[in-house]
Formats: C-alpha cells, structure tokens, sequence
C-alpha cells in the first residue's frame, strides 16, 4: 500500500482529499501543520507528499526545502496562487507536481499515480550503479527510460528525463528554449521558457550529485539556449 502524507490546513480541502485518496487505495496520513509535517516525515516511512503552500507555521516551500535535506520522495504543491514565480519556485526547490486550487480530488490522485509511475519513489534503484556499456559520462536505457551519469541511476522527474534525453540524444546541437519546450513537454503553451531553466537548475544538480562536475556536460549558449557537450 503507498503511503501519503497530506499537510493540508482547510478541512474541506482535506477532508475531500483523504476521501477521494483512500477510495484510490492509498494510505493517508492528515498533518495540518509544517512543522506536523516534518516530524511524521522524520519519525515514519511515506512515499509521497501532498504539500499545501499557504500552511499556519510555514510555507509548503520551506517544508519542501527541508524535505530535500534528507528524501527524494515525490511532492505535489497544492496553492490557491497561479503566478509563474510560483511554479518556478516550486520546481527548482524539488516539486514534482504544482496544482492551483480549486482543483478536483480526483484529479490529484490521478496525478499522484503518474507521478508514482515514473519510478520517482524508487530510491534504491535509482541510485543503484550498473555497468557502464561505454566510456560516455551519460547513458540511456530506454527500455526502463533511465539515464544513468557514470554507471549512477539519475533520479529524475519526467520533464526532467524528457529535456536530458532530447539533449543526450542530439550531442552538440544547441536547442532555443522554445524548442525544448516544444520537444520536452505535452503542453508547451502552458509553460514558459522559464520553466525550461528552472528544469535544466534541478538537471544539473542531478548530474552533479552523481559526478562531480557532471553539470558542466549541459552548457549554456547565452541568447541561443543550451547545448550538450560529452567530448
């Protein structure tokens, strides 16, 4: 059964939530504070979080942050804000999911599952090394759709793995911001170019938490976009 934990402060929202969750066969744990949060996140085993931005004590993305000291488990913000700064912000902190209120219960499950299916819970596979087929710092398998820095599994999330790929698979060709929208994402009306550097941040810290310096093999062309450089 997977574990949720839900940091929700309005009962309703909540109460809706947990309902439509446990109808999914999930296992739901309700905290309505961040500081709730962050001890049931330090004392018990989860596999996802739902995070509301707009908590009493602190915001869902000071929780976030101190999520990311110790877990890659998976977050979904929740907000009643719609501004870019915002969903940016929410990404390169390390969400995997940015959903403005009001929103259908049903749709946050169905959200939650294709996260879940991306594999993005899966620590200890995705930080497992394998054999490195080439002597190439970035591999990809595209039967499990992974990429792998240095024989290391890199935990990404799927617009994450769809820009690397994109990249990894047109070595040395610089692609605009628009065009790694138009390739890495299902809806690029939806998003901005900023959403496109904000994904190439969390790429290269990625990269450079399997390898030193691995981040470097994303560069930068300033006023054209961004390349991929392995020689």
């Amino acid at each position: 059964m997977t574990r949720v934990l839900l940091v929700e402060d309005e009962p309703a929202i909540a109460d809706a939530l947990v309902y439509a969750l446990q109808t999914d066969r999930f296992v739901v744990t309700h905290a309505l504070t961040g500081n709730d949060a962050l001890l049931l996140l330090g004392g018990q085993a989860f596999d996802f979080v739902i995070l509301d931005v707009g908590l009493p004590d602190m915001t869902g993305f000071d929780v976030c942050r101190k999520l990311r000291e110790f877990s890659t488990m998976p977050v979904l913000f929740l907000t009643a804000r719609d501004g870019e700064i915002d969903r940016i912000l929410g990404l390169e902190i390390g969400g995997d999911d940015y959903v403005t209120k009001p929103f259908s219960p049903r749709e946050i499950t169905a959200r939650v599952r294709a996260i879940l299916r991306r594999g993005s819970t899966m620590e200890m596979k995705a930080t497992a090394p394998v054999a490195a087929k080439s002597l190439q710092p970035l591999q990809h398998d595209a039967v499990a759709m992974r990429i792998h820095c240095h024989g290391i599994c890199l935990d990404l999330t799927a617009h994450e793995y769809k820009l690397l790929l994109v990249l990894l698979e047109n070595q040395g060709r610089v692609f605009t911001r628009d065009q790694l929208l138009e390739k890495a994402w299902y809806d690029p009306g939806a998003v901005t170019d900023r959403t496109v550097d904000a994904h190439i941040k969390t790429v290269r810290a990625k990269l450079r938490h399997a390898a030193a310096g691995a981040e470097d093999l994303i560069q930068t062309r300033r006023g054209l976009g961004y390349v991929l450089v392995m020689d």
